[in-house]
């Protein structure tokens, strides 16, 4: 099948500068950007039926720009008065420079991990742990492996703080693309969601992450472009990969 329509079910990218616009320049194929889900704020009511009163913490961690976006608003809807005592233990550098959307950088105690993953995050809240009690806010389908703050000794509390959500797109918007593109299990869960008959026939799928591609195998769908592999880092590459192939056929 010869791809010229591609929906990469991601936000449009920032910067014009995209590997996705060299792509679409270099084949002649059209990229449309849309979510297949959405991630929303859970309402204070909502929040509260987990009998979680944020004010009994005070370590917030981290994993996510994403997190921190719906702590802060949803801890504004609640009216939680976010003492300047607080630490908060974030995932890298980025999540950690972020928060100076939200609070006085400088007043503020903030941590994290310089290898950038959950086990290093673990041993530095460990060093901290006699006086912190921590709290992580989560999605409603999360992916952190919890048992890494449990082997390090950490004692955490979860609290969901946002969802996934399927954006609505018709089946007949899906079946005009030559390749669907996925990044997460619940972007799979949408396409069956808003398309409950959907078959692939020839239609091409891309997948990012073995979540995602196990979600897809178990769906039945036939993955034909995987990502990331060692020598395919990423989704773009992946895709150009796979047009250069065809297009030698």
């Amino acid at each position: 099948m010869e791809i010229k329509k591609i929906l990469i079910s991601q936000p449009r990218p920032l910067t014009e500068k995209s590997p996705y616009f060299d792509i679409e320049r270099r084949f002649g194929v059209e990229m449309t950007f849309k979510p297949f889900i959405q991630v929303v704020d859970l309402t204070p009511k909502e929040f509260r039926l987990q009998k979680i009163s944020i004010s009994n913490f005070n370590a917030i961690v981290l994993t996510s720009k994403t997190a921190a976006d719906h702590f802060f608003s949803l801890a504004g809807e609640l009216r939680v008065r976010l003492s300047e005592d607080i630490q908060y233990f974030c995932l890298n550098e980025h999540i950690a420079n972020y928060l100076q959307k939200f609070i006085v950088y400088r007043k503020r105690k903030i941590h994290f991990s310089k290898e950038a993953n959950l086990e290093d995050l673990s041993l530095v809240m460990k060093r901290h742990s006699a006086e912190m009690r921590f709290l992580m806010p989560v999605a409603d389908v999360h992916k952190e492996d919890l048992s890494i703050f449990t082997k390090a000794k950490v004692q955490l509390s979860t609290a969901v703080m946002y969802r996934t959500v399927s954006s609505q797109i018709p089946p007949e918007e899906i079946a005009s693309y030559d390749m669907l593109c996925f990044f997460t299990p619940a972007g799979i869960q949408s396409l069956f969601e808003n398309d409950p008959d959907y078959r692939q026939g020839d239609q091409a799928i891309a997948v990012f992450g073995p979540s995602t591609l196990r979600r897809a195998e178990e769906a039945g769908l036939r993955v034909d472009v995987p990502a990331p592999t060692p020598e395919i880092p990423s989704m773009a590459s992946a895709i150009q990969k796979y047009l250069l192939e065809h297009e030698e056929d």
